[in-house]
């Protein structure tokens, strides 16, 4: 037999053997919230004082797994009421904190058992009479840690001198115990910055705390400098904040302090959007929408109308192919967010290729403005000598090794750095500068290029023949100059002065947004020989349909 089929259903066996002598089994087929109760129940009513590690790992493998699967379908069905959803994460956390108490045995001096698995981390501590620390170590897991005076609250254990605590880190408890359960005054965003957390005393006759019990909770979304932090706990069916306090806390982490044991977590409150935001909101939505429709249209016309054999359309294509991807991925990950944000590896995947797409525009912006200088310069179309410099081939690899190259050095740097709450560069520990440093640089260069453009164009436009039209084609050359201002991506310059000003903000989300519109303008619709072909085609086209 296999090595690996042979460990897997040695495992499997090991289960069902440990089920069958605690008398525990699950309905084939089971999918209701009832089926999930019954599970929970049998596991509640385990006689069993003292269970393995591997028996107690098995049973809440079993019991979460249940669990995540049951509740995924019935939320996705809508037919779970908060109080049926305060219920079931009741009952969880019970038959939890009954299967992770009989890991405790007596000991002498102190002993430690710990485990890891996807829904939930596990430690506990157990000191006896004969303990010789002065101090039990920081409890930690992934998201979170605990200081408590075990040692303390053994000592008023006058009989045994003994005692234990279990610490219990849950990484799918929100979805039962909601942030909406902390019910406030005033009307809020109510948002989880913690995993939900559990400490208690099992088997140990005197649970009165000697010190308060502190908590530091890593924070697993994005900090709002500007929301209110409360350190809560689980009562019976709500999220409440009596005997708990922030002791300290930063843009990562708070420490939480409380003179109760519970079931614990991190809750922020931030203000509900204004009219001004759903108003913003509402206007990125239909301005991104816009400007895609034009960046496809002005890849149609790339792609279908015949150009001279000097122009060379490699970059312009490209800058709409990137950013056409960006916008599209962007609006897409936005709207199914709330699918997309519990898949970290997805999420951080999807960050990934925007940060790729959005410098790679910057990028081709960048070779546009070099490539429209040395037009400017010359007057002329670009030199075969030149053009074998700035071949199609080169512009591909520069246009796209740059962002690829940037993408893949700041992965290795930091794995962690992507996957946001936006699904978009975690702004921590500098991260944001794999996206800000390489594009302050191109902006840079596309400014210098853009007023070095605007001093040849008005040195051409003071020695035009005034026969040609001089008013007119001062305006078509101004418009085209505006028009080259946001397609090289000048407008992002004002993202740094934006701040809290609504009206600036309106502006940069217009200009930046719209730079699908103005490449359609200013190549396509400005430009003589694309109009020709447009005529010629809608002519064949009229004369088709006349003759049908």
């Amino acid at each position: 037999m296999d090595s690996s089929l042979h460990k897997g259903f040695k495992r499997e066996l090991t289960i069902f053997f440990v089920m069958l002598c605690i008398n525990i089994t699950l309905a084939e087929g089971c999918t209701s919230l009832d089926c999930l109760q019954n599970l929970l129940e049998q596991i509640e009513n385990i006689t069993s004082s003292v269970l393995s590690v591997n028996t107690v790992t098995s049973i809440l493998t079993m019991a979460f797994n249940a669990s995540g699967k049951i509740l995924e379908s019935s939320s996705s069905s809508s037919s779970v009421s908060p109080a049926e959803l305060a219920s079931h994460g009741n009952l969880i956390l019970k038959t939890s904190e009954k299967l992770i108490s009989t890991l405790v045995k007596p000991t002498n001096t102190s002993e430690a058992v710990s485990f890891t698995l996807s829904a939930v981390e596990v430690e506990v501590f157990m000191v006896g009479p004969q303990v010789t620390l002065d101090k039990i170590p920081r409890l930690d897991t992934t998201n979170s840690s605990v200081d408590i005076d075990l040692i303390g609250i053994a000592k008023n254990n006058n009989e045994t001198r003994s005692a234990a605590v279990a610490f219990m880190s849950y990484n799918t408890m929100e979805n039962l115990l909601k942030p909406e359960f902390f019910n406030t005054l005033n009307d809020t965003v109510k948002t989880m910055m913690s995993t939900v957390i559990s400490a208690t005393l099992p088997k140990t006759t005197n649970t009165n705390l000697t010190k308060p019990v502190n908590f530091t909770f890593k924070h697993i979304r994005k900090f709002d400098p500007n929301g209110s932090l409360s350190c809560v706990y689980w009562k019976i069916s709500e999220w409440i904040v009596d005997g708990c306090s922030v002791l300290e806390t930063n843009g990562n982490y708070t420490v939480c302090s409380c003179v109760h044991l519970s079931t614990f977590a991190l809750i922020m409150q931030t203000s509900r959007p204004s009219e001004s935001d759903s108003l913003l909101d509402m206007l990125n939505l239909v301005c991104v929408t816009v400007g895609m429709v034009f960046f496809s249209l002005a890849l149609l016309t790339f792609a279908l109308c015949q150009w001279s054999p000097g122009v060379n359309n490699v970059a312009r294509i490209n800058l709409c192919i990137s950013l056409l991807s960006a916008h599209v991925l962007f609006l897409l990950t936005q709207q199914f967010l709330r699918l997309i944000r519990p898949h970290q590896v997805l999420c951080a995947v999807i960050s990934g290729a925007l940060h790729f797409l959005f410098l790679s525009g910057f990028v081709w912006m960048f070779i546009e403005a070099v490539l429209l200088f040395i037009c400017v310069k010359n007057l002329t179309q670009i030199s075969s000598k030149k053009r074998e410099v700035l071949s199609s081939g080169f512009l591909w690899v520069i246009g796209y090794t740059v962002g690829l190259v940037v993408v893949g050095v700041s992965a290795v740097v930091d794995p962690k750095g992507y996957g946001s709450e936006d699904c978009w560069i975690k702004m921590d520990k500098g991260f944001n500068w794999s996206f800000l440093g390489p594009v302050c640089v191109l902006l840079a260069l596309n400014t210098i290029l853009f007023i070095n453009i605007i001093i040849s164009l008005n040195l051409t436009l003071q020695n035009l023949n005034a026969e040609v039209s001089q008013m007119k084609q001062s305006k078509i050359m101004t418009f085209k100059t505006l028009a080259q201002f946001v397609i090289l991506g000048c407008p992002w310059i004002l993202g740094v002065f934006i701040s809290d000003m609504k009206e600036l903000e309106i502006i940069f989300l217009i200009l930046n947004s719209q730079q699908g519109t103005f490449i359609f303008l200013v190549y396509c619709v400005l430009n003589n020989e694309v109009r020709q072909q447009y005529r010629k085609f809608f002519r064949r086209l009229c004369c088709g349909l006349k003759q049908n």
